[in-house]
């Protein structure tokens, strides 16, 4: 055993993204949907929904995504209190959200900077939230694909939804959440269509907002109700009644399986992504070091000589195992080679260690 000193600049520190998918099929893509019929006809049903890749009653069912309905005033839902207005499930939802992503509970949601639309629109949305065991660090911007028909028309009355990832330098910023814009188009890039080149609606906006960093989708539910011609939508049918449960997550959850069952493709493709940091360690072995040891097979354990003539002029090592200490002599990290390297006088070692963390 042997020991020496590193350099600082034996340490370099990196840092490299991981993609991989996102669903419990190991594919990018999400084509069946199922809830969980205790759930959809209990009192959480109206406001949110757990959605499976298979039956909840396989045993391989797992949660893939949630869906949740918010209204700023109440609408679609039984207010907690009759002697309290506009205070309902709905509005709890929505509050989360904001105090979540603008953090700021007296601001309201815009869909996109070029937001003209009146009445409700900003008032409510649909959240699509990605289980948390289905993704590592966070998703990654460019890969959503989400399909979603209106049940009056089939598949004519369908859109493509994407993020605007590929249409911007740098994401919006709310708050501390990045933020991209939701349009209809596919790999991040708008349709060139009658929505303009941006891909919003006329009247209503965009179609929300992509929040890769806490797994979020918010779907502007007035552009999606919009059934007026060019207006972009897929008349979606929200209600907003105050004080009345509307089962509005049922609605977006019956428009993707409506998506799934027209055969449209690849109904809802998401990817995510992980930084990881390494420290690489440089570990030389230069051709004056490193040459002797103090194995018994070469240093006898009773008298302390060479145990071969041979290597007294011409000592040969063959290390496989590298250890790093701290200055308490610590032992940290230990790093096994592959196989022995040949070491002796004429020639040098390099051995590079990576560290994830």
């Amino acid at each position: 055993m042997a020991f020496k000193r590193l350099d600082p600049e034996d340490f370099v520190v990196s840092s490299d993204s991981v993609t991989s998918t996102v669903w419990s099929n190991n594919s990018p893509a999400l084509n069946t949907f199922f809830t969980s019929s205790v759930q959809r006809e209990g009192s959480s049903g109206p406001y949110y929904l757990s959605v499976y890749q298979t039956g909840s009653e396989d045993a391989t069912a797992a949660i893939q995504f949630q869906i949740a309905y918010g209204n700023k005033n109440g609408g679609g839902g039984v207010n907690f209190d009759a002697s309290v207005p506009f205070v309902s499930p709905t509005t709890t939802i929505y509050g989360q959200y904001r105090t979540l992503i603008l953090e700021d509970e007296n601001s309201s949601f815009t869909w996109g900077d070029t937001f003209t639309g009146s009445g409700d629109s900003g008032n409510d949305f649909y959240a699509i939230s990605v289980e948390r065991a289905r993704y590592k660090q966070s998703l990654l911007p460019g890969t959503i694909n989400l399909v979603l028909s209106g049940s009056n028309n089939g598949s004519a009355n369908q859109i493509q939804l994407t993020d605007n990832s590929g249409m911007v330098t740098l994401p919006e910023y709310y708050g501390t959440q990045r933020v991209y814009q939701m349009i209809s188009g596919s790999d991040g890039v708008a349709y060139n269509s009658a929505l303009g080149g941006n891909g919003f609606t006329p009247a209503s906006g965009s179609y929300g907002w992509f929040c890769p960093d806490i797994s979020t989708i918010l779907l502007n539910a007035s552009a999606l109700n919009d059934n007026s011609p060019g207006g972009g939508g897929i008349n979606l049918g929200t209600l907003r009644t105050s004080d009345v449960n509307e089962n509005n997550p049922s609605k977006l959850y019956d428009s993707l399986q409506l998506s799934a069952s027209n055969d449209s493709g690849n109904t809802f493709e998401l990817n995510c992504q992980e930084t990881i940091s390494s420290d690489y360690v440089f570990i030389r072995a230069r051709n004056n070091e490193f040459n002797y040891t103090e194995n018994p097979s070469f240093i006898s354990g009773s008298t302390g000589e060479v145990i071969y003539s041979y290597f007294i002029n011409n000592p040969q090592t063959f290390p496989t195992t590298v250890g790093m200490y701290n200055d308490s002599n610590d032992l940290l990290a230990v790093a096994k080679l592959s196989k022995p390297i040949q070491k002796d006088f004429t020639k040098e070692a390099l051995v590079r260690v990576k560290l994830d963390f």
